[in-house]
């Protein structure tokens, strides 16, 4: 899965202004007619699919909750809260 926040330089919490604007500069910056780079269009399309998602309100969130279901966000946090309530569960269960 890619992480289409990377792709346009971009935190999870960025506004969909902050989107835009990150798009037309990654689109400027790789388009194949202006960046004869051989990655050029690799990242040109990675920041096109990017920005259809991101700018899709509802596509996004779906795209944010697969995100977080797989541990991209915060994985130490995500384990953190996974293991302590584990272990809460299996001091209880001792306890009684």
């Amino acid at each position: 899965m890619s992480d289409h926040y990377a792709a346009l330089g971009l935190a999870s919490d960025a506004t969909l202004a902050d989107i835009k604007k990150a798009f037309r500069q990654k689109a400027s910056s790789y388009h194949p007619d202006r960046n004869t780079s051989a990655e050029a269009p690799a990242r040109f399309r990675a920041a096109q699919a990017a920005f259809e998602v991101l700018s899709d309100e509802a596509r996004r969130q779906a795209y944010d909750d697969n995100r977080r279901r797989n541990l991209l966000d915060s994985p130490i946090d995500t384990a953190r809260e996974i293991w302590q309530s584990y272990f809460n569960t299996v001091l209880q269960d001792n306890k009684a």
